[in-house]
């Protein structure tokens, strides 16, 4: 998979490049025997693909050779690489509003959020059609919606609450549920939206494919709540899945798995500051000459046929050079 690296200077176009909410109910499918998901294949007449919407045994996901691009992008500083991507989120909107008249918004926590600031000012705030945008997150924390420690709160707290979202479109979990329930439930969902074509889904896999994955890393490299290691790095079966154990409080969440993840359609990668400079170091050099010895988690963010980008300020990518890597520099001025 290819990398490409822009030093962007000033912003550029990048081509792509309310209220509180109540607790949703457990969903309930239609009944259904032997409709696949729209635009999946079947291995026979009359039966779906088993990662298809059903009440069948999960079988394990076969999946495609990693395809797509990667591009890497680092600006002067955070106020520029949050102006730039709330362009680059804008124009994926208009894209995916004018081919399907919907936009599915994967989101994550931490520092994420701040980084989005700029959609929730002019020109976008007007300008988005944002009663297209369907909210969800990557990976949640099993707590109560009002807590500190919730995915949800951050967001609608820094941006879902400024901007006009449907209330009904945006995705949280069910909060009343443990964590393997929470899970399968949000599971549950997402199929439900596939078979209402609001997420489109790749052909050859059945697995949902969401327009764009707003993600960040954490110091050690993890994504989503995959963390170095862990077991939950080797899932394959299911869409969203269920820790108990997490090393970074708090221990219960519910994570999209990485076949999920590969399907995206874009994915942004929001790293900034010094912080996570060494995990951003192994993962854009190969590993060599730092610390780690196992791949990172988000080394394994290979999209099957997307695009990725990172962006990062010069403070996040001050241990790499060209020498690190077999990255193309383009300095744009």
């Amino acid at each position: 998979m290819a990398f490409s690296l822009s030093t962007v200077s000033s912003p550029k176009t990048l081509l792509p490049s309310s209220g509180f909410l109540r607790s949703p109910p457990p969903t309930r499918l239609r009944p259904f025997s032997a409709r696949p998901v729209p635009g999946s294949k079947t291995r026979f007449s009359n039966h779906p693909l088993s990662v298809s919407i059903g009440l069948h045994r999960r079988q394990p996901v076969k999946m495609a050779a990693a395809t797509g691009s990667k591009q890497l992008t680092v600006f002067d500083s955070e106020e520029e690489l949050a102006v730039s991507l709330a362009k680059y989120t804008a124009e994926l909107s208009d894209k995916f509003t004018r081919e399907r008249g919907a936009f599915t918004v994967v989101l994550s926590g931490g520092s994420l959020i701040k980084a989005l600031r700029k959609l929730t000012e002019s020109p976008y705030l007007d300008s988005v059609e944002w009663s297209k945008w369907h909210i969800f997150w990557v990976d949640e924390r099993v707590v109560k919606k009002d807590h500190p420690d919730s995915n949800y709160k951050l967001a609608l707290d820094g941006f879902l609450s400024k901007v006009p979202i449907p209330p009904n479109q945006i995705y949280a979990i069910n909060d009343t549920l443990p964590p393997e329930g929470a899970a399968d439930d949000y599971e549950a969902r997402l199929k439900q939206l596939v078979w209402d074509h609001v997420i489109k889904v790749v052909p050859t896999s059945g697995l949902p494919r969401f327009d764009l994955m707003l993600l960040g890393m954490g110091p050690d490299g993890h994504v989503a709540s995959l963390f170095p290691g862990h077991p939950l790095l080797k899932e394959t079966q299911k869409w969203v899945t269920h820790i108990t154990d997490s090393p970074k409080p708090p221990p219960e969440r519910i994570t999209f798995t990485f076949p999920v993840i590969n399907a995206s359609a874009y994915v942004a990668m929001v790293v900034a500051g010094s912080g996570k400079v060494g995990a951003v170091h192994k993962a854009l050099s190969g590993g060599e000459n730092t610390g780690y010895t196992d791949r990172l988690p988000v080394e394994m963010v290979e999209l099957e046929q997307g695009k990725f980008t990172w962006f990062t300020d010069k403070a996040a990518v001050s241990m790499l050079n060209e020498k690190d890597t077999s990255l193309t520099t383009v300095c744009d001025h």
